[in-house]
């Protein structure tokens, strides 16, 4: 078979490499439907993180299982899955608290920017729909694998309820979706930051109510503009750097939330700032695991359409140019077909 693999900054090969095979006996192989190139693979890709040898990518994918190892239960081949990027035994103490991408066994995905894929822990970590999925539900169930519940725990870690004052920051794939989570969940007034006209014109398909297009110190004073000088009931940080999480913390009001799941790259916090900041501060890799149930059920019934998000869809032999698109922000995210 042919994968993605990684070899340095900009070295994107769609190469040849081994067939997946059952290593464990609770994997599963699966026959991909779809797979996509997520945000974070474009820190390894520009060199921000380092590639220290040859390395498969991808960790957003559904499809069909076709082979199961001798202790998998609950899957069964023939079944279409949605999988998270992080494996779990959903049996351990941190899993039943709902926090499955801590699982005392997990694994971060890799390996999913191709055809099939070995997914370990398939009982814990695979949902199977009710039936075959319409071709058209494909994208959105993609997007629950990652960008949705990762959007989606950033709503729920910063508290969004009905009624809320919601200010996202990040305008990438993960934080258009954030919006989209935040008005399911009943926010009253959305407040998306973003200088991209497109990225503008999603998001307010998404439901936010607001654009800023200021960054910075800039950024937060016009959110206290818009709130009337107090800052938001909750604060959505999808980026990962110093400056997208001052520009969070500093939107909030006093006694509000800030969740952060944008991978974080040279965040340090000023424990002074955060003291008298008095904002509750909740996030790290999403649990995805814990929403895909409910996730999957509104995407099969048509309450939400994440699957926007992909505004560019290649053959997945194609995976370079998809790349090279979302890195010079030709796209937002690039859905591959196998």
């Amino acid at each position: 078979m042919q994968a993605t693999m990684i070899y340095g900054p900009r070295d994107i090969r769609f190469e040849d490499r081994p067939e997946p095979t059952i290593i464990q006996p609770t994997d599963a192989i699966l026959s991909l439907s779809a797979t996509c190139i997520c945000g974070s693979d474009l820190w390894p890709y520009r060199g921000i993180a380092e590639t220290a040898k040859p390395t498969p990518m991808g960790h957003e994918y559904c499809g069909v299982v076709e082979e199961v190892g001798r202790e998998v239960r609950n899957i069964k081949p023939g079944q279409f899955v949605v999988g998270s990027f992080a494996t779990s035994d959903n049996t351990c103490l941190i899993c039943r608290d709902g926090y499955q991408s801590s699982c005392v066994q997990r694994e971060f995905m890799s390996g999913a920017q191709a055809p099939p894929l070995r997914v370990p822990l398939a009982d814990g970590t695979l949902v199977p729909t009710r039936d075959l999925p319409s071709k058209d539900a494909i994208p959105s169930l993609l997007a629950t694998s990652d960008v949705l519940g990762t959007g989606w725990f950033a709503a729920d870690a910063a508290n969004v309820k009905p009624g809320n004052t919601v200010v996202v920051v990040g305008d990438g794939a993960v934080g258009l979706l954030a919006v989209l989570s935040a008005r399911h969940m009943g926010a009253e007034r959305i407040i998306a930051m973003s200088r991209h006209a497109s990225r503008q014109k999603l998001a307010r398909a998404f439901g936010a109510t607001d654009i800023v297009a200021e960054r910075g110190d800039e950024g937060v004073a016009r959110t206290k503009d818009l709130t009337k000088g107090i800052g938001a009931d909750s604060v959505l940080e999808c980026v990962g750097t110093q400056d997208s999480m001052k520009q969070a913390i500093r939107s909030a009001r006093p006694g509000g939330f800030v969740s952060y799941v944008g991978v974080p790259h040279g965040v340090e916090l000023d424990g002074t700032e955060l003291f008298f900041a008095h904002v509750h501060l909740h996030g790290g890799p999403a649990p995805v695991r814990r929403y895909l149930p409910e996730l999957i059920d509104l995407v099969l019934n048509e309450k939400i359409n994440p699957g926007k998000v992909f505004d560019l869809t290649l053959p997945i032999d194609q995976v370079a140019e998809g790349y090279r698109a979302m890195d010079e922000r030709r796209a937002i995210k690039t859905l591959l077909q196998p």
